[in-house]
């Protein structure tokens, strides 16, 4: 992988991380609300907290492929 393509795949993770950020952000103003939150919002915070543990762990692994071509 030519250092260019790197640093483009790196350039549109972190943009992804920055929308991520920018809607847990989001999510914990709207959390805010009231208790007895319907079950569909408690459904979509854990979906929303589910995927973001599993983009975290593809940036770990990502960070190590990335490691190992530095090598």
């Amino acid at each position: 992988m030519s250092a260019e393509r790197i640093e483009s795949a790196i350039q549109r993770i972190e943009a992804a991380m920055q929308r991520i950020e920018a809607v847990q952000d989001h999510a914990a103003l709207s959390s805010a609300k009231p208790a007895g939150a319907s079950p569909s919002v408690i459904g979509l915070v854990n979906s929303h907290e589910k995927l973001r543990e599993q983009v975290a762990e593809t940036l770990r692994e990502l960070d190590d492929v990335l490691a190992k071509l530095e090598d």
